[in-house]
Order: structure tokens, then C-alpha cells, then sequence
């Protein structure tokens, strides 16, 4: 079983606005609204590729309730720790202001609910996949990601970590499954500017020296670079596309690969890097060139196009 954890989750409310001027009254021409957090875009994007997760984390209140709703009409398991006080956030996306959005706090996860979650994931066992994305919120310590891993340490769980700086970094002497930094985040760790795929590569085998198994670099429209568990660098220019929304393409790119490693339609066998990657980037770019994240026929489109590694 893949789990997914996100402890922020929110409801993504997305509006378009003509127009928009600061200071006036601005009416949407379009709307809608979504149940948002990396772990959970992870979630979706494998439920629309055929593979069965559970999604965790913590939700509080009514916001919280429709979150629940949501995923679980869209196919998704949940195994969400419900908050006593407070209410899950609501996330408000200006989809025609350049990517503005206006991002809550969110609930405090006090210490008895840390403590379920923490519970529950010791009944992870061998073969299963544990995602750790996103961000965590003030009232969790910093070290959350990297007691996770130790608490889990020995138990054969591949674990796939996508977060940034220091939250990224603490966990790498535990030997992550995967780790998905964009080319800016692995630049920051550097403090290097990291353009071209080239580029990337030297420092993404660093990581792997620092302890990450499989290093996926997203670079937006240059593509993606793979440094992978069998001693292979693949990398890839992005497909051709319209880019509509880069909101979840990087966790949509995580749910890709994972997807192409297990053994997707077209791949005779688990363990395939290639196909993992290819899979990745497709999943990746079909969310980007969509309102909506990727489905698995968008995805298959896209493999069909990419050129041969």
C-alpha cells in the first residue's frame, strides 16, 4: 500500500478574475474548488493512474469534513486524524493574477493527535510506500520528517520525501526512497543558480552521496533529470504543452514515478527507472497543461510523445 501524509491539508478555492484591480470589487468568471496538499495531489494523481492509497494527515472541522467528502468521491482512501479544535484551511488560488494565492495558517496539531498519526504509520510493514510532502505546520517540530524515518528505520518502507532546505536535508542520512527537489530548492541547498539539466546533474548525484537513493529534479519547462538507484542519470526535456496550471504538477511528477516504478500498463516489471522517470515527467506535465490534475489518459498521451532516452 502507498500512504501519503499531508498535515496542512486544505480546500483549494481556485478563481479566475478578469481584470483584477486592487482596492475594487472583483467578480470571478470562473471558480471551483479542490481538496489541496502535496500528499494528497500525490493521492489523486495516483488514484487516476489505478493504484490504490491512503491518504493521512489531520483535519478539523467543517473544511475538514469536505475534504474527506471530496477525496473519498474521487476514489481516494483517507485515514485522517480528526483535530479537536480549530478548522482545516481554505486556500484561495488567483489563477489569472500570475499564480497569486492567499495561503492559511491552518489548525494547531497538538500533541495526543501528533501522536495517533504517529501510531498509526508504526503499523506500516515491509513493501509499503510512505510519502512525506509539503511543508509542516508551527505547531510540529521541524524534525518531524526525520523522526518519522527513524521510527520507521529497519522496517524495509521505502520512503519518498518532497519538502525543502532543512527539512529535506535532515532526512538524507536515512536514506529516502526518493526525494523530488525542483531545480531552484537543489540550487538553494548549494547556493548555486541551477538552469539547465546539465547543470543539475553534479549536484544531484550529491545528494545521492548525502544518503538519497533516487534524486527527481523538475525543472519546469527544461525538463526533469532522474540520478538514479541503478547508477543512471536520465534526463528529459519537457513535452510540448500549453502550460494552464503548475499547481500539484511537481506532486503529480512524484505520483508518476511511483506509479512507473510499480509497474504500470506498459511496464513488464517493477524496478524500471526508466519507465519510472518517463512516467514521472508525463504525469508532471499533464497536470501543468490542465485545469486539473492529471488524468491517466492525458498521461498516456504524453508517454506516447516523449522521445526515447
Amino acid at each position: 500500500m502507498i500512504y501519503t501524509i499531508t498535515f496542512n491539508p486544505a480546500l483549494d478555492y481556485m478563481v479566475t478574475v478578469e481584470d483584477f484591480q486592487m482596492g475594487m470589487t472583483n467578480r470571478t468568471v470562473e471558480e471551483y474548488m479542490l481538496p489541496g496538499g502535496k500528499g494528497i495531489n500525490v493521492s489523486i494523481v495516483l488514484s487516476n493512474l489505478g493504484f490504490e492509497s491512503t491518504a493521512l494527515g489531520f483535519t478539523a472541522g467543517f473544511t475538514g469534513e469536505e475534504i474527506r467528502r471530496r477525496l473519498n468521491e474521487m476514489g481516494c482512501k483517507t485515514e485522517f486524524v480528526e483535530l479537536p479544535a480549530g478548522m482545516s484551511r481554505i486556500n484561495v488560488k488567483l489563477q489569472s493574477v500570475e499564480g497569486t494565492e492567499i495561503n492559511s495558517a491552518g489548525p494547531e496539531i497538538d500533541p495526543v493527535s501528533l501522536d495517533k498519526l504517529l501510531q498509526r504509520l508504526d503499523q506500516l510493514d515491509r513493501e509499503d510506500i510512505l510519502v512525506l510532502a509539503g511543508s509542516i505546520p508551527r505547531s510540529v517540530p521541524d524534525t518531524i520528517y526525520r523522526d518519522i524515518m527513524v521510527r520507521l528505520e529497519g522496517k524495509g518502507i521505502r520512503i519518498v520525501v518532497d519538502a525543502t532546505g532543512d527539512l529535506l536535508c535532515k532526512v538524507l542520512q536515512h536514506k529516502p526512497f526518493l526525494i523530488k527537489p525542483n531545480n531552484h530548492e537543489l540550487g538553494e541547498i548549494f547556493g548555486i543558480k541551477l538552469q539547465k539539466r546539465a547543470d543539475v546533474i553534479p549536484y544531484a548525484k550529491k545528494m545521492q552521496e548525502m544518503g538519497a537513493c533516487n534524486v527527481l529534479v523538475s525543472m519546469a519547462g527544461e525538463g526533469a533529470v532522474l540520478a538514479a538507484q541503478d547508477g543512471k542519470i536520465y534526463e528529459s526535456p519537457a513535452p510540448k504543452g500549453k502550460l494552464i496550471n503548475g499547481v500539484g504538477a511537481g506532486d503529480s511528477m512524484v505520483a508518476g514515478f511511483l506509479a512507473g516504478f510499480l509497474g504500470g500498463e506498459g511496464c513488464k516489471e517493477s524496478g524500471n527507472y526508466k519507465k519510472a522517470f518517463q512516467t514521472g515527467v508525463a504525469a508532471g506535465s499533464a497536470s501543468a497543461f490542465s485545469k486539473l490534475l492529471a488524468t491517466k489518459e492525458e498521461v498516456e498521451k504524453l508517454l506516447s510523445q516523449m522521445e526515447e532516452l
